[in-house]
């Protein structure tokens, strides 16, 4: 019986792959590129392997790793000077979605510099789109001599020097004067009054900018975006009273989040919360790390004020088991993506609750995700999904693993397949299999031979 094609699939993510077959893996030109772009987004690709992506003739290889969470800025600033611009480009704004609870760190001021320099104008506006820039270079570009850099060093306002302010308000480009302006009109009712008269800055204005007693009436009696004016800090005490009564509901909804609010007063408002809004706090995503604005967040009656809190991984343990206890399912979810000490009963729920993929990349990855006493508890439990947490337990033996590889449950008999416990006969029989052929080709149990062996099989030139 041949191997399953998807074996290949396996292979190229297994932790155990030698180098030598890494390297044959990442040199093969044309067919299938799945395999070839899980060998290359690996972690801790070893130097030979960098040095043949780098030099692959197939630019979707570098663009992967110009692209991969994985791989260390040093590594993927080596593609900076690429001959091809889609390479530069991937490179110059880096990973698209890092894995929760991971940073990705930015590529060297100096390299940045480089790309900004391109003469590929879609090298340069990758870059200025990047969410990956230090702040010490977004800084930097105050001066720079094109005006979508200087625009992009607004973003980072309250770090630029009076100077610089200065000028980056005054700049020729109207681009760059309105970024700036929306950076300073939170401290200047009139620059604010002036961003009103610009239809591309009014909402934003209104949402962030110092508001004249005027300029917040006349909004106010008007009418034209109120969730935003809702939002404003320098909303006065009555006019804020006046859109707690609104009868839009999303203007009371955003009402009900400002900060400076007393409890009671903020619970007395006619909002409502859906079981899945999450909301967008921005006192509180700008606090994540600050343990004032956690504690008013967390023990606050409002839902999303609690959401809003469960993102931070900073949370002591007295607000982490306060927002743990299971009145939200979806706090617990937040918590579980997000906290590294999230309890171990909180977890179980998640994991009972959503169940599939996401469950499987909880119990994972996440690091108080129970493991000792699974396989007692839920060998033979009737639920495929608790059948396969058996497999994680570190005691399961190995006749456990080869019985829950032959399982009704496709994922079950998945999880046993990568299961380096499973005994040799049944891991190469799950070779030949179509739907564990991958788990089984990720198994770091899996021989060498017979790592080769699927390489071969698949056409893997040697």
């Amino acid at each position: 019986m041949a191997l399953h094609a998807s074996a290949l699939d396996g292979v190229a993510r297994n932790p155990a792959l030698p180098t030598a077959l890494l390297l044959r893996l990442l040199a093969c030109v044309g067919g299938d590129d799945g395999p070839r772009r899980r060998a290359v987004q690996r972690a801790g690709l070893p130097e030979p392997a960098v040095a043949v992506v780098l030099a692959h003739p197939d630019p979707r290889t570098r663009i992967d790793f110009a692209m991969s969470a994985r791989a260390e800025p040093a590594q993927r600033a080596r593609l900076a000077d690429d001959p091809s611009p889609n390479v530069r480009a991937a490179v110059a704004y880096g990973p698209e979605s890092p894995v929760p609870r991971t940073t990705v760190a930015p590529l060297p001021d100096a390299v940045c510099a480089r790309l900004l320099e391109d003469p590929d104008p879609s090298v340069r506006a990758a870059l200025l789109d990047s969410p990956h820039l230090a702040p010490s270079f977004v800084v930097s570009l105050a001066a720079h001599r094109e005006p979508a850099a200087r625009r992009a060093a607004a973003r980072e306002w309250e770090a630029l020097a009076p100077g610089e302010r200065s000028s980056l308000l005054a700049d020729p480009d109207p681009d760059v004067r309105r970024a700036a302006a929306l950076g300073e009109c939170r401290h200047d009712a009139r620059l604010t009054a002036e961003l009103l008269r610009d239809p591309k800055s009014a909402a934003e204005a209104l949402r962030r900018g110092f508001l004249g007693r005027a300029d917040a009436e006349r909004c106010v009696a008007e009418g034209t975006h109120l969730t935003a004016l809702a939002e404003n800090p320098s909303l006065p005490a009555d006019l804020v009273e006046r859109l707690a009564l609104d009868p839009d509901e999303a203007v009371r909804l955003v009402v009900s989040l400002r900060p400076e609010l007393e409890e009671t007063r903020r619970m007395a408002i006619d909002f409502t919360v859906g079981p899945f809004d999450r909301g967008d706090v921005e006192w509180v995503r700008n606090g994540l790390a600050d343990p004032d604005v956690l504690r008013r967040a967390a023990a606050s009656a409002h839902p999303l004020l609690r959401r809003a809190a469960a993102h931070s991984p900073h949370l002591p343990p007295d607000l982490l088991c306060l927002l743990a206890r299971g009145e939200d399912p979806l706090v617990e979810t937040l918590l579980a993506i997000h906290h590294p000490d999230t309890p171990e009963a909180a977890l179980m729920r998640v994991y009972e609750r959503l169940g599939g993929t996401f469950s499987a990349w909880m119990a994972e990855t996440h690091p108080r995700f129970p493991r000792e006493g699974l396989a007692a508890r839920y060998a033979d439990h009737p639920d495929g999904n608790y059948r396969r947490l058996a497999i994680r337990d570190p005691a399961a033996m190995p006749a456990l693993v080869e019985r829950l590889s032959h399982d009704p449950a496709v994922w079950t008999r998945q999880e046993a397949a990568s299961d380096p416990r499973l005994p040799l006969h049944r891991l190469r029989q799950a070779l030949h299999v179509p739907e564990l052929a991958s788990s089984a080709g990720a198994n770091p149990a899996l021989p060498e031979e017979e790592m080769a062996a699927v390489l071969n099989g698949a056409g893997v030139p040697a």
